[in-house]
């Protein structure tokens, strides 16, 4: 059956139909305009905002079939509001208030994270609670000069610092940065991983175990080549295949929880 002339005209007058895809943090998507290529780090109703791979970031205008996922036109939407991962609890597994969640103060007391990632993910499995404890979750950049920070940030009995740190393990440069700093204000925990990555179970990714990295390579750049993907990609993805703590490693989950329970406010 041929298609009524006034029907194709009425689509080419439309303009071609794109896929509407809601805008999740951690999303990576480029700019079909300037070819800016990001994670998604918030949106409202206007625009979204993306971050590229250095730290940059770029507000971009939400607009018919304004990006590209892997190659593809498409529209990108604000999301709605999704519900958790169980009903009643959050993703940390955490009962939920009653009622809307509503953020307290942040308190002076803080948890640091070693990277970027540690952070994201902490605030993507925990971020409900910390929110309600009035916790700020900061990332570090590595431990070299962990002695000289926690100095200069004077904890105390009001004033906790929580210190998450990647491959505590006996013996390690970690674990002797650690002893040198930890005391009544100040609580060091850690996982045996040596990276954050590896705290998620590679099942959310399909995979049975994550890929043998040969000694002298970079472990997220050896996991991805072994994985045949993009490295800048990989995480963003990895991110959003975590629904809850049951999706990490006991190891990853005891430690932060450790750490929530120890800057907690008192009655909090």
């Amino acid at each position: 059956m041929s298609r009524d002339i006034l029907d194709e005209f009425e689509q080419q007058r439309r303009g071609p139909a794109y896929p509407s895809v809601p805008a999740t943090p951690g999303l990576l998507v480029e700019d079909r305009s300037s070819g800016f290529c990001g994670d998604v780090v918030k949106v409202d109703a206007r625009a979204v905002t993306l971050r590229d791979r250095k730290g940059a970031t770029r507000e971009f205008v939400l607009k018919p079939g304004g990006f590209l996922i892997e190659g593809k036109p498409v529209t990108l939407v604000r999301p709605s509001a999704a519900p958790s991962a169980t009903a009643g609890r959050t993703a940390s597994g955490s009962v939920k208030s009653a009622g809307p969640t509503k953020a307290r103060t942040a308190v002076a007391s803080r948890i640091w994270v070693e990277g970027r990632h540690d952070a994201e993910l902490v605030e993507h499995v925990w971020g409900d609670d910390l929110r309600e404890l009035g916790i700020v979750v900061e990332p570090m950049h590595g431990l070299d000069h962990v002695v000289a920070l926690v100095g200069e940030f004077q904890p105390g009995p009001q004033r906790k610092l929580g210190i998450l740190v990647d491959h505590l393990v006996p013996g390690s440069k970690e674990a002797r940065l650690a002893a040198q700093v930890e005391g009544p204000s100040v609580l060091v925990t850690g996982h045996p991983f040596v990276d954050v990555w590896a705290g998620v179970w590679p099942r959310v990714m399909g995979l049975n175990e994550w890929p043998d990295v040969p000694r002298g390579v970079e472990w997220k750049q050896g996991m991805c080549a072994a994985l045949g993907t993009d490295l800048a990609g990989f995480w963003p993805r990895l991110r959003n295949k975590v629904h809850s703590f049951a999706d990490l490693r006991p190891e990853l989950v005891g430690a932060v929880e450790r750490l929530i329970d120890f800057v907690a406010p008192s009655g909090g």
